[in-house]
């Protein structure tokens, strides 16, 4: 479906070089005073500071019954939700397998299981460009800012430099688009900040792009620009990436520091973007502090639980985390237009789940996939997950109901592909990535001396630039608040 405007976020296949650049600038601010729904109060939820503007369901086609958010853990969850109702509009172009369609799709699924009632909806606000510029460089932001379809003609020595092009094309309302998914990011990390059990942000999770350029559809990191908003508040954070690209934009970000731990789950091989070997560990204060985890075609839901669950078990036994960002790509699951794992939305959804029994703050993104309607599916039913119920299988009727059919459920079967990740290989990597956590022989002690200030809405925020550092990294910035 040929639609104008914004784009998500994501990744490609195969093609695209590999980058690495991990060298950053750090800034602080960012969000806004939003108002509670007047419709559906919670006592225990505290006014809801920065992040968002709340928005009435109805308006977005909001309906169903009222359904409980405790989960199987007897926990009930406060949970917000981020939507720009324009999301959907962008368009990558003719062709391109990025489909930001796939977010207004996920949209209409959540108002007609009635989910949209159980969450504080919030329309992001966009990111400033001192905002994005707490990671990315100030030429390539003001790049993004300035090209357009019309002028990139202009512009073919930037395009190549900030690698904009095919798998990363110009097209209206670029900016406008990074702005909102980056600004829906940070917007939750700030919620989660104030005292929010999970934030969502479906347009989100775009783990590819590069301090000074574009990559894999991504342009913009709103994954390291939340991460730097919740480790002004929690001493350690975690990242966790479920897509089947190597998450290597976040990697490098925090490759050198104690205070980010990133461990990813991917296709690797001869597969975009080539990174995200097993031996690749971090470096310096960082070592041990990466964790990749190369898997091969065709894994299925018991292969991929029989090592996410016991490496993330590890995980947060040694590591501790404040606050865990979960990046929920859809293209590992079966059937997808790029990818090559045979995860059912059940399997996929587990990681969810399991990530969520900790009780630790839980920043869930979207990422990559482009089987659109399955995309939705699984983010629809993850967001379920999130509330802690379990949705029907059959489908209500919704705005985009026939790309669901013939079946018009919410779960489809996985295929008969082979799995090619054979126990021995499996238990290897289980093994070899536990003896690296086993080196981690506790959770690293990090005091602040000053906590930097919340980011702020712009018309609230009275300090717009706040512990900026020309040519400093986001290590330098990590152990300055180090004792």
């Amino acid at each position: 479906m040929n639609l104008p405007r914004f784009t998500s976020l994501s990744r490609s296949s195969l093609f695209f070089s590999p980058l690495f650049l991990f060298f950053l600038r750090v800034t602080y601010p960012f969000g806004s005073h939003t108002q509670t729904r007047k419709n559906n109060p919670s006592p225990k939820t505290p006014p809801p500071r920065g992040g968002g503007v709340a928005m009435d369901p109805s308006s977005a086609g909001a309906g169903g019954n009222s359904l409980p958010s405790v989960g199987p853990d007897g926990q009930k969850r406060r949970v917000c939700y981020f939507y720009d109702s324009e999301v959907g509009n962008y368009y990558y172009g003719q062709g391109h397998p990025m489909k930001p369609h796939r977010i207004r799709m996920t949209h209409s699924l959540l108002a007609q299981y009635g989910l949209l009632d159980q969450m504080q909806v919030l329309r992001p606000n966009p990111a400033r460009d001192r905002d994005l510029c707490r990671f990315h460089a100030d030429d390539y932001i003001s790049f993004l800012r300035s090209v357009t379809p019309e002028t990139q003609q202009d512009q073919i020595r930037a395009l190549k430099r900030f690698n904009v092009g095919e798998d990363c094309p110009v097209f209206d309302g670029l900016y406008s688009f990074c702005q909102t998914y980056a600004g829906a990011s940070v917007g939750g990390a700030v919620k989660l900040n104030h005292g929010l059990d999970i934030a969502i942000n479906w347009s989100g999770g775009l783990h590819h792009a590069k301090k000074c350029e574009a990559s894999g559809f991504c342009y913009v990191n709103d994954i390291v620009l939340a991460i730097l908003e919740l480790l002004k508040h929690h001493q350690r954070v975690l990242y966790v990436d479920i897509d089947i690209h190597h998450g290597d934009g976040v990697e490098e970000a925090f490759y050198t520091t104690d205070r980010v731990m990133t461990v990813s789950f991917h296709k690797f091989g001869d597969y975009f973007p080539g990174t995200g070997d097993v031996r690749d560990i971090g470096h310096s204060k960082g070592k041990y502090y990466s964790l990749n985890v190369p898997l091969d075609d065709g894994i299925d839901d018991e292969s991929y639980q029989s090592l996410f669950k016991p490496i993330m078990a590890k995980v947060m036994e040694v590591f501790q985390p404040g606050a865990v960002v979960l990046q929920c790509g859809a293209d590992s699951l079966s059937g997808d237009r790029l990818g090559c794992f045979n995860l059912s939305i059940r399997g996929h959804a587990e990681c969810v789940k399991y990530m969520r029994s900790f009780n630790v703050p839980l920043l869930l993104l979207g990422g990559g996939g482009y089987t659109i309607r399955n995309v939705a599916r699984c983010w629809c039913y993850e967001t379920g997950v999130a509330l802690g119920q379990e949705l029907e299988d059959k489908m209500p009727v919704n705005e985009y109901y026939e790309y669901f059919g013939p079946d018009y459920t919410l779960h489809v079967a996985p295929s008969n592909m082979e799995n090619k990740n054979t126990r021995y290989e499996l238990d290897n990597i289980r093994t070899k990535l536990l003896d690296n956590l086993s080196k981690l022989r506790h959770a690293p002690s990090v005091q602040f001396q000053e906590r930097p200030p919340d980011t702020e809405f712009p018309e609230v925020s009275t300090c717009s630039c706040i512990i900026r550092r020309n040519s400093t990294s986001v290590s330098s910035f990590l152990y300055s608040n180090k004792t």
